[in-house]
């Protein structure tokens, strides 16, 4: 190869690596602007991401000092609750022995009071209404020995037979 081919082969390699540089440079500066950019919107991303997390922060915060709040009150509910149920089983229990023994007083009262009616019934029976009785069949036997002595007839055999068949 001469001299002169040389130089232009040489050139065109001069003339191609200036413009690979060129291009180069061009897309670096591409990729400068895009990355600016991506930077920008990061930027704005990052401050609403911060605020969003402060904000959450906060949030969760609060909602712990709540939920502290919420389980402590339980807890005394919980545990008044429990009083309350040892108190109320207490009172029921004291409530159902005196329920019993106050049963079992209403239950001597009206044995008393049934075994009194009974005695009372058989001394009225003993002492009001035999002698009633004793006194009634006698004022009967009575009656019937004066009516026999002031009538003065007798009665028929037939009268007296039939009178008899109705006790037989």
């Amino acid at each position: 190869m001469n001299g002169e081919a040389l130089l232009y082969v040489m050139a065109s390699a001069v003339v191609v690596s200036a413009v690979a540089l060129i291009l180069q440079a061009l897309l670096l500066l591409g990729v400068y602007k895009a990355s600016k950019a991506t930077h920008q919107q990061v930027t704005v991303i990052t401050a609403r991401a911060v605020s969003f997390l402060e904000t959450t922060g906060k949030s969760i915060e609060q909602s712990r000092k709540q939920l502290t709040e919420v389980a402590v009150k339980t807890s005394e509910v919980l545990d008044l609750t429990r009083t309350q149920l040892v108190r109320i089983d207490d009172f029921l229990g004291e409530t159902t022995l005196r329920g019993r023994i106050q049963m079992d007083r209403v239950e001597m009262v009206v044995d008393d009071a049934v075994s009194g009616l009974y005695a009372t019934a058989a001394l009225l029976n003993k002492g009001i209404l035999r002698p009633v009785r004793e006194i009634n069949a006698v004022a009967a036997g009575v009656q019937a020995a004066l009516a026999s002595l002031f009538r003065g007839q007798r009665l028929s055999v037939e009268r007296a037979t039939h009178d008899d068949e109705m006790f037989i």
